[in-house]
């Protein structure tokens, strides 16, 4: 006798299994004693229970019915975002398909087959390199979070009682990303001394950036791995640049050439992209649309992170920043990296406005608000970085809101 096909055993395996089934098969593979007439006695009389059937090995998993995170999508038009349910997960790592998304001209399809990435400009040996030749370089994964440069700005400008964390930030994900270092290609094809930035095309429109030159990102990324797999194609399958605490903008996504050069192209891109992040929180629970139930103890939870390397400390405070407590930092603490913290607060039941505040390694303290509006008053020049303290206020009657 033949064996099944594939297409055979897999539309075996999408069929649901049942407690008759269950025990029938038990009897069967597992060395009971039972002969085969008494097991299939007992599979004829068991009976199955409602919500009771079950479904077989698949060739690809699934989340439960009953959990439903979804991206937050704006306007669907070629240049566009869509944004990390931050208040619906765990842990650290966002799943790849919850991945925040911003895009320019929309997301392209690109045969990896048919990929190459150019190095070229002020160099001693211009290279073009295929995806398996880039694949055959020494690999580095690293965890490390993206945000987009214009993230918060619900939580700086026209701020609502009615939002969510996800509709205020949900514009920053975390991932374990696999790919080889600028440093090895830098060795490879060899900068030339007079090399100031580097500039950087990709296949969205004319989407481009300027990074200056600096060892700091020796250990940056051309990644093409994201938590397991190949880049989706929304984060720049087959190839994207990833650069440690910059702004989502010149981390160039489906990324296609990288020119060595003595300046920045254009002059624009030193006050946009030459920066990095500040340090920066937000409570995930209790927020909009939360209702405490009763007094006592809430544990308050959240995600701080900075794009100058490790949260050192995270504080909380319940009278609107009057006074503030240490929270917890939760297991693993990295850099680059978002970071869960706790803190156990015994609310008395009445009104209450609860802060969060971060400060990192390189002592940088996230700013207030009144902080972040007299800057940008006094620099016209500031672009991005909404970071900002946020506040949830807690009513009497338990209803949590933004601002």
């Amino acid at each position: 006798m033949g064996q099944d096909s594939p297409q055979d055993t897999n539309t075996l395996a999408k069929e649901k299994i049942t407690r008759r089934t269950l025990l029938a098969t038990a009897a069967a593979g597992l060395g009971t004693v039972m002969v085969r007439g008494e097991a299939k006695a007992a599979a004829e009389t068991a009976t199955v229970a409602p919500g009771d059937e079950r479904r077989l090995v698949s060739d690809l998993g699934e989340r439960s019915p009953y959990e439903k995170p979804r991206r937050l999508v704006g306007n669907v038009l070629p240049s566009s975002a869509s944004k990390t349910p931050l208040q619906d997960l765990d842990g650290i790592i966002t799943p790849a398909d919850l991945h925040y998304e911003r895009h320019h001209t929309g997301v392209p399809s690109i045969d990896p087959d048919k990929y190459t990435l150019r190095v070229e400009g002020l160099v001693d040996r211009p290279m073009t390199f295929s995806l398996n030749d880039l694949k055959k370089l020494p690999k580095t994964t690293a965890i490390r979070y993206m945000e987009c440069g214009n993230n918060g700005i619900p939580g700086f400008a026209g701020m609502k009682p009615e939002l969510t964390p996800q509709q205020i930030d949900g514009m920053v994900s975390t991932s374990e990303w696999t790919g080889t270092t600028l440093a090895e290609l830098w060795n490879l094809v060899g900068p030339k001394n007079d090399v100031t930035w580097f500039y950087v095309e990709g296949h969205d429109g004319e989407w481009t950036g300027s990074i200056p030159m600096s060892d700091r990102w020796d250990d940056s990324l051309i990644a093409w791995g994201q938590n397991g797999e190949a880049i989706r194609p929304e984060q720049g399958y087959p190839a994207r640049l990833l650069l440690k605490g910059h702004p989502g903008g010149p981390n160039i996504k489906w990324i296609s050439r990288i020119e060595l050069k003595g300046g920045p192209i254009p002059e624009q891109t030193v006050k946009d992209f030459s920066s990095v992040f500040g340090a920066k929180s937000l409570i995930t629970y209790p927020v909009y649309p939360n209702v405490l139930e009763k007094p006592g103890n809430v544990a308050v939870s959240g995600l701080a992170w900075s794009g100058r390397g490790k949260i050192a400390r995270v504080e909380i405070s319940a009278d609107g920043g009057k006074t503030w407590d240490d929270a917890e930092l939760q297991a693993p603490v990295l850099a680059y990296c978002q970071t869960r913290f706790r803190y156990d607060w015994q609310w008395n039941g009445k009104d209450a406005l609860l802060l969060s505040r971060a400060t990192d390694e390189t002592g940088n303290v996230q700013i207030t608000l009144e902080e972040a509006r007299t800057a940008r008053e006094t620099n016209k020049e500031i672009r991005h970085y909404y970071n900002n303290i946020r506040a949830w206020a807690v009513a009497a009657d338990g209803v949590v809101t933004f601002g």
